[in-house]
């Protein structure tokens, strides 16, 4: 599990077992299993990271909803349901050259509408002859976009950088020259998921 699942844990959890003391033994199962979701919403899996050149990985679990070229490049979407596992993984090895965070809404992630209307934060990875813009999406049951990574550090392939809290998207935006090694309703895992190769 991700630090940042701690607090959400440890909170039901000390609200049951004061339920419990009291006695309000079905409120505090109640809170009990809301703890233990969070473990489950927060959980960090290990995987294993695909070795070779030119590869691009997933940056999040979850099913490909849209494969479109652009005048920017390739765009590829993975939408996370609350299901899914939330953490995001860089797609390649490089450096954090640029991150933009932007206010929006909060409509369905699973629009296509999404890419630009909805709150999201855009991390910039240049990597060895080849740029990927990542960028977390907010839908409608996520609050918080988490980004640790700051200008200037570098990332390894695989290589946790965040995650949204409670449902949402990611969109990898890639040069037109990869090739694209996944289709539209494909699953996906982060980090472990060839996207693209280049």
């Amino acid at each position: 599990m991700v630090k940042d699942g701690i607090p959400f844990v440890a909170v039901p959890l000390l609200i049951a077992a004061a339920l419990a003391f009291f006695g309000y033994w079905i409120a505090a199962v109640l809170f009990l299993a809301l703890a233990a979701f969070m473990v489950f919403f927060f959980r960090n899996p290990k995987r294993t990271i695909p070795d070779g050149p030119g590869l691009i990985v997933s940056a999040a679990d979850g099913r490909v909803t849209r494969i479109e070229e652009t005048e920017a490049g390739i765009l590829v979407s993975v939408f996370l349901s609350p299901l899914d596992v939330h953490v995001n993984r860089s797609p390649i090895a490089g450096t954090v050259t640029g991150i933009r965070k932007f206010k929006g809404r909060k409509r369905p992630a699973t629009s296509n509408a999404a890419s630009t209307t909805n709150e999201r934060n855009e991390l910039v990875i240049e990597g060895d002859g080849i740029t990927v813009v990542c960028t977390q999406i907010v839908g409608i049951l996520a609050r918080r976009i988490v980004c640790w990574p700051k200008q200037g550090d570098t990332l390894e392939r695989g290589e946790l950088f965040g995650l949204i809290r409670f449902g949402s998207r990611t969109d990898l935006l890639l040069p037109n020259h990869v090739s694209i090694c996944v289709n539209v309703g494909d699953r996906v895992r982060g980090g472990e998921t060839i996207i693209a190769k280049h």
